[in-house]
């Protein structure tokens, strides 16, 4: 197949060279053809050399590499790379393994698919594109899914609505792919949860919080727990495994409390342990006693561009400073960015100007980040999203 072709200015290559998945608009130096949003295209450098193969769009990221080899994007091609990410699951031993069913499957650049996100959800994957070139081939990644898959699969949900670019036009097309009564129960560690991938945030469950929500269970023991932000509650339900003495849950929205009384009940019917709120994160914490000893501070991302980086890290502060705040002494706290353009370093610096404030002794206990299935791509370290901190506060 012909695909256009993309030459960059002098010296603009080096990115490439080091593999880097990204090809930014003023890099470019002149287009052959009229390449339309969502096309392959294949990019030159100045001196005429192949470089790579990708994915054109309109904006700061201009081209999001599928190859760094001269290759048709075809069928063979998804078939290739859906087979690698299900192999390393295995490896893993998250794909065909015993009380877990639940895992990502497809991590954009951290799988070579900038763009892309798939996750496994018992019999069902949810299917996400970031892009308009993905968004193009998800009939094609549809059919990898189901050769790979195989029996396994009985629902491809496709959803998009509020990840694709605005400024693309593109009709919302969320829907089934493959199947469509799909069971919305699914696994993760021998716990059981309903999934909302109709309505719910992300794909329907936060997957990358498996191996922390692990490490709370440690803890949780005769402890009284507050899980703010709590979604479905994750965090929740492994608390109340974990032995806690009592847990609650809190989230501004009603349909996510629902759905964590829900997910309760499923996993410890008739606990009279658990009680859940739908309130402003901010008026709870303010408002609450010294009530916790274990506290989860899991908020969406306050910050998703450069522009508000300032705002997210003096919220950070604020949220952290209040828990710090009103935990009791000997008390531990889970606390989390999710915000790709907060890095390590900011969110650390973050938490520390709150602890100080507090005027707490407090101990770092465990450094966390994002689980193997979100892996991040070696040349790609904007792919290391999530920041976790366990704390010790006397």
């Amino acid at each position: 197949m012909e695909y256009c072709k993309v030459f960059l200015k002098p010296k603009k290559e080096e990115s490439l060279l080091r593999f880097h998945p990204w090809i930014f608009s003023g890099a470019i130096q002149s287009i052959e053809g009229n390449p339309e949003e969502g096309d392959v295209v294949e990019v030159y450098g100045a001196d005429q050399q192949f470089l790579a193969t990708g994915h054109y769009q309109i904006g700061n990221i201009a081209i999001r590499i599928l190859s760094f080899s001269q290759r048709a994007i075809d069928e063979s091609f998804w078939l290739e790379r859906v087979q690698t990410a299900y192999t390393l699951r295995k490896i893993l031993r998250l794909a065909e393994v015993e009380n877990n069913n639940t895992y990502r499957l497809i991590h954009g650049e951290g799988d070579n698919l900038p763009g892309l996100v798939i996750d496994i959800y018992a019999h069902t994957a949810v299917v996400q594109a970031h892009s308009v070139g993905m968004h193009r081939s998800r009939f094609q990644i549809a059919e990898a899914l189901k050769t790979i898959l195989g029996e396994s699969l009985r629902n491809i949900y496709y959803k998009s609505e509020t990840t694709l670019p605005y400024k693309a036009n593109l009709e919302n097309e969320s829907g089934y792919l493959y199947g469509g009564n799909a069971e919305d129960i699914a696994t993760e560690n021998g716990l059981s949860f309903y999934v909302d991938w109709l309505k719910g945030q992300k794909t329907g469950f936060f997957v990358d919080q498996r191996e922390n929500r692990s490490l709370l269970e440690r803890y949780a023991k005769d402890r009284s727990v507050l899980n703010m932000f709590c979604y479905t509650g994750g965090f929740s339900f492994y608390a109340m495994r974990g032995g806690a003495k009592l847990v609650h849950s809190v989230d501004s929205s009603a349909r996510a409390i629902a759905l964590t009384n829900k997910n309760v009940e499923l996993n410890f019917p008739g606990d009279s342990r658990h009680e859940a709120y739908a309130e402003d994160a901010f008026k709870f914490l303010k408002e609450m006693g010294q009530n916790y000893d274990l506290i989860i501070l899991d908020p969406p991302a306050f910050a998703k561009h450069k522009n508000v980086l300032r705002n997210a890290l003096q919220g950070y502060r604020k949220l952290n400073a209040v828990a710090f705040e009103k935990i009791r002494p000997g008390g531990i706290l889970f606390t989390f960015s999710c915000s790709q353009v907060v890095s390590k370093e900011q969110f650390r610096l973050a938490v520390f100007s709150a602890a100080a404030q507090s005027g707490r002794s407090v101990r770092i206990l465990h450094q966390l980040t994002q689980p193997a299935d979100h892996p991040i791509n070696i040349y790609h370290p904007e792919g290391e999203y999530l920041k976790g901190l366990v704390l010790f506060v006397e």
